[in-house]
């Protein structure tokens, strides 16, 4: 489970520093370091569920947290990563509509979040700093989610799985499950689409590890 523990950390410096120079600086940032518990977390914890409430506003101060949807059939893929000094837009735009959160939230490294309540957020996004802020990050990650959809809808899956075993370098240390969740597809695919690429010698499989022997073919499938 989460560890919540009051503000006395220090919440504000540690924001001042990951945001830069006047980045947490004014009424609003202060209202926030004021009110804000520092939440730490172990890897595995899931932080939210689809269904669940929406109670604070959550900056991430360390580590990372995945989003992922998950549909009636049980597929899975994974929507963006929080990573530090940054915010769930889901969190966000669920504080301000009132709603439930409709994906999941899994820690992916130890995590240290500044955990901001409902109404003290909404009382700091009266401020400008604090409102350009968050709605400087839901842009940022409304054109991701653009992109991913783009990704997801019109390309190829094969070049999909080049382009992911590839930014990942000579060795791909994932589960062919894990690697499904990322792409939105299933593992019976993924399976069958690694299978053939390891039949044509562009790469081995080993438990839990793919190493790539022919970058220069997955890139060409990646292109077409």
């Amino acid at each position: 489970m989460p560890d919540l523990r009051s503000s006395s950390n220090g919440v504000l410096r540690r924001l001042s520093a990951l945001l830069g120079e006047g980045g947490a600086s004014g009424s609003g940032w202060r209202l926030i370091g004021q009110h804000a518990q520092l939440m730490r977390a172990d890897r595995g914890t899931e932080m939210f569920r689809a269904g669940d409430p929406c109670q604070h506003f959550v900056i991430v101060l360390a580590g990372c947290i995945r989003v992922q949807y998950l549909d009636h059939n049980g597929n899975e893929i994974v929507l963006y990563r929080v990573q530090k000094g940054e915010t769930c837009i889901l969190t966000t735009s669920c504080l301000l509509g009132n709603a439930r959160y409709p994906a999941q939230g899994i820690v992916e490294e130890p995590l240290e979040a500044a955990m901001v309540p409902m109404a003290v957020f909404r009382q700091a996004l009266a401020h400008e700093p604090v409102r350009n802020y968050v709605f400087n990050t839901m842009g940022k990650r409304l054109v991701d989610l653009m992109l991913l959809v783009e990704e997801v809808a019109f390309r190829r899956l094969d070049g999909r799985l080049a382009q992911h075993l590839l930014k990942h370098g000579n060795v791909v240390r994932a589960t062919h499950q894990e690697i499904a969740v990322e792409l939105g597809s299933a593992r019976e695919v993924i399976s069958r689409l690694l299978k053939d690429f390891e039949r044509k010698g562009w790469i081995a499989m080993r438990r839990r590890r793919i190493d790539i022997l022919q970058p220069r073919a997955l890139e060409k499938l990646e292109c077409d």
